[in-house]
């Protein structure tokens, strides 16, 4: 049994709704499949975010952890406080802040973060990577396009909070 194409974007006319959808199904779908990839080397999505994020920039806090994650400091806290007693990051104290730990990642997290990395890499470059230069090319300028939309629209909405 052989499927019909789907219709090109022509037939169907640009619909901002529908692509948004596409846009969610597709980042569901991805997220699922890295995830599995991170579950078999043992770790959930946000522990692979919390030592991702490590790998880019080691020293942070757990306050710029947490901005750099978009998620609260008390969110980050009990995964940070599991990821220290598996192993996989240490805190060191902040000379001259008492109140403050600075986070570095362990051998063992740099190695687990580093084979996480290679898996969103591969799967990366079998899916998006598979596409043809100029596909890649548009694509990038629509999604810059479309964040500072989105970043426009975010702006306005926290000044009309703030007022």
């Amino acid at each position: 049994m052989t499927s019909s194409p789907s219709p090109a974007p022509d037939d169907l006319g640009a619909d901002p709704l529908r692509i948004w959808f596409r846009v969610i199904r597709l980042h569901r779908r991805a997220v699922n499949t890295v995830s599995s990839e991170l579950k078999a080397l043992g770790l959930s999505i946000p522990q692979f975010d919390l030592l991702s994020t490590l790998t880019e920039r080691e020293g942070l806090s757990q306050q710029e952890l947490a901005e750099r994650l978009y998620v609260t400091k008390g969110n980050v806290s009990g995964l940070l406080d599991r990821m220290v007693e598996a192993d996989l990051v240490e805190r060191r104290s902040i000379p001259g802040d008492r109140r403050s730990n600075a986070l570095y990642l362990t051998r063992k997290g740099r190695d687990l973060a580093e084979k996480g990395i290679a898996a969103q890499r591969a799967y990366v470059q079998r899916t998006l990577g598979s596409l043809p230069e100029q596909d890649l090319v548009d694509l990038e300028r629509i999604v810059l396009a479309w964040r500072e939309r989105a970043r426009a629209e975010e702006d306005a909405t926290l000044a009309k909070l703030q007022r």
